[in-house]
């Protein structure tokens, strides 16, 4: 059995399914564990690194690992990439598993298990490494867009905070019923409303439809040249962020470019706070990943395609 520390919060990742179920898993274990109250938060990419760790101990989940978690009693679970060689932390960390299925894995350790809860790590795993071969794909997405929908302290609420609640709830059919019918609209109009960023990188722009599965899809269409494709959202606080999808790898290390991070396949950024529109977005990452050609054609509808993009949302 593994010796945990004590924990006085349990960190999580908030923007996805795999954070929203790693996170749950450990904090029930953390609860289990100490019977002082754990605090249980939940923060993006962009405000964790705000977040400074001050308590003297304390888990974190499906958040990056990086220097400044390296210590003692402390405990990550996390399966992204990283160099940073642990010294005083308890590390789990493995870049095949999702970070639900390596807490799911831990919780076992201390008799937290029941088929409810080994479901969604299963959907949860799938959904998280896009590992669309498996037969239980399409439901994993649904899952991975019922958090991203409607987001991860609704859902906290709306289950009680009850992880096994989340399983064949009745919004499902909600995520099902959108997939059949927005993405094949979404598809066809996003297909032909890529616009170039560099010969390998396109800008892809999403009306309707599930983001992740779109993506894929038009990654290997054959009309489509691009080995990388970028999507743009502005986000409440005015900044625009920018999402990456790639087939062979070279997703993450164009998102360091951008000061940002994620998956080989899989990464995303906040572009500066001086890129307050989305034409400034397509301006910004042209000149940054493409800078032997900073004059770009324009494209002759630009305005109309963000302006319908801005309408729908």
């Amino acid at each position: 059995m593994v010796l945990l520390p004590k924990p006085y919060v349990v960190f999580t990742h908030e923007s996805d399914l795999d954070g929203f179920v790693a996170g749950h898993l450990l904090h029930r274990l953390a609860k289990m564990r100490n019977e002082d109250h754990v605090r249980f938060e939940a923060y993006n990419y962009e405000n964790w690194p705000k977040r400074l760790l001050n308590e003297s101990g304390g888990w974190i989940c499906d958040l990056a690992f990086e220097p400044r978690m390296d210590k003692p009693n402390w405990l990550v679970v996390d399966h992204h990439p990283h160099k940073t060689i642990p010294k005083a932390v308890s590390l789990i960390h493995d870049s095949t598993k999702s970070a639900s299925l390596l807490a799911c894995e831990l919780c076992n350790k201390y008799d937290i298990q029941n088929s409810a809860l080994d479901r969604l790590v299963h959907l949860t795993n799938i959904a998280d490494l896009f590992l669309v071969d498996d037969p239980d794909f399409d439901i994993a997405c649904d899952y991975a867009n019922l958090i991203k929908t409607y987001g991860f302290w609704n859902m906290h609420s709306i289950i009680n905070g009850e992880l096994e609640q989340l399983l064949d709830h009745p919004l499902i059919e909600v995520m099902s019923t959108k997939r059949k019918v927005e993405d094949p609209i979404g598809f066809q109009w996003s297909l032909k409303n890529i616009i170039p960023i560099t010969p390998n990188i396109g800008c892809v722009n999403l009306v309707v439809g599930n983001s992740n599965l779109l993506i894929h899809k038009l990654l290997h269409h054959e009309s489509v040249p691009f080995d990388t494709l970028v999507t743009l959202t502005r986000r409440n606080q005015g900044s625009v962020a920018v999402s990456l999808r790639s087939k062979n790898g070279k997703a993450a290390d164009i998102a360091k470019k951008l000061h940002g991070g994620g998956h080989p396949n899989a990464a995303g950024a906040i572009l500066p706070r001086f890129v307050q529109r989305l034409q400034d977005g397509i301006d910004y990452l042209r000149k940054t990943l493409d800078p032997a050609h900073p004059t770009n054609p324009p494209i002759e509808n630009l305005e109309t395609i963000f302006e319908e993009i801005e309408s729908s949302k």
